[in-house]
């Protein structure tokens, strides 16, 4: 059925008061992100005993001529990269574990999982350090190599860092999936099982395709959660590791914004987070979209 410029035009009406509210709520700050990176404004400049001096793009010339810069930037992509595989693979193999077990045994699972999700950032990434601690952790205790740091290593702590952010990650792929699992029609399923279909043919001839949609909805939000990281980076590695070696651009933004006191330097590098957020999620729906996958 095909839509017609009059109904296209009745749906931009109903969604005009929502992306007001959108415009308002990042539009705005947004735009204020942009200004400040073409500017020299730091602390002098804050409290207003310098003029501001417009820099254009030095800020951004500045910050890709540093080779710190590109090595944090190879640091978040692949901290990213495991941390969105590992949510949704966790969330997924959960949620269809969650359609095969016993009532009682499902209840206990999502209340578990809420309460990772419900944790707040800090408390739960203060308790994954306390759990881990060298000397008083449970996790060394238990495997017998108490004294072992988890956080000096650069890798050992970016892999205990990703496993707490895919903890308190993985419940929304779970409640997701398996709400799209349970909308499944049961005569589709029962008509695939008569075909002669094997459990992985139909779940990846008939369930995946029916849940790609929702695929779809929380790769994207676990790809703008994970690159954006920033609690459970500060507080596990002490603000971003030993020499810095554990740092992803949300917290080198932070360190050249407010511990540096360069703010249009800040901003620059969220502004460069901005972009390659944008990047990433339109190269996505555009490979689903060639793919032939309706979106």
């Amino acid at each position: 059925m095909r839509t017609t410029r009059g109904d296209g035009r009745i749906a931009y009406a109903y969604l005009a008061p929502a992306l007001l509210v959108l415009v308002g709520l990042m539009g705005y700050p947004i735009y204020q992100l942009v200004l400040i990176s073409l500017f020299d404004y730091g602390q002098e400049q804050v409290s207003g005993g310098a003029p501001l001096t417009f820099l254009g793009l030095e800020n951004y010339a500045n910050l890709l001529g540093e080779q710190k810069f590109w090595t944090v930037l190879g640091q978040t992509l692949g901290f990213a990269a495991v941390c969105v595989i590992g949510t949704l693979v966790v969330g997924a193999a959960l949620a269809v574990l969650a359609t095969r077990v016993r009532t009682w045994a499902r209840t206990t699972l999502f209340l578990a999982a809420l309460g990772a999700w419900a944790t707040p950032t800090v408390a739960g990434s203060t308790i994954w350090l306390f759990l881990f601690d060298a000397n008083l952790g449970f996790v060394n205790e238990v495997l017998g190599t108490t004294g072992f740091s988890w956080t000096f290593d650069r890798w050992v702590a970016f892999g205990l860092v990703a496993a707490q952010v895919i903890w308190c990650s993985f419940p929304f792929v779970l409640v997701t999936l398996y709400a799209g699992i349970k909308a499944i029609p049961v005569e589709v399923l029962e008509a695939a099982a008569l075909d002669g279909a094997s459990a992985f043919r139909t779940a990846r001839s008939v369930m995946l395709p029916l849940l790609r949609p929702l695929l779809i909805v929380v790769t994207i939000q676990s790809i703008i959660w994970d690159f954006k990281v920033f609690t459970q980076i500060y507080v596990m590695t002490n603000g971003g590791g030993i020499a810095g070696r554990n740092l992803v651009l949300n917290v080198y933004a932070y360190q050249q914004a407010f511990a540096a006191s360069e703010y249009g330097l800040g901003a620059a590098i969220g502004v460069v987070m901005t972009v390659l957020l944008l990047v990433v999620t339109l190269g996505y729906l555009r490979a689903l979209r060639k793919s032939g996958e309706q979106l």
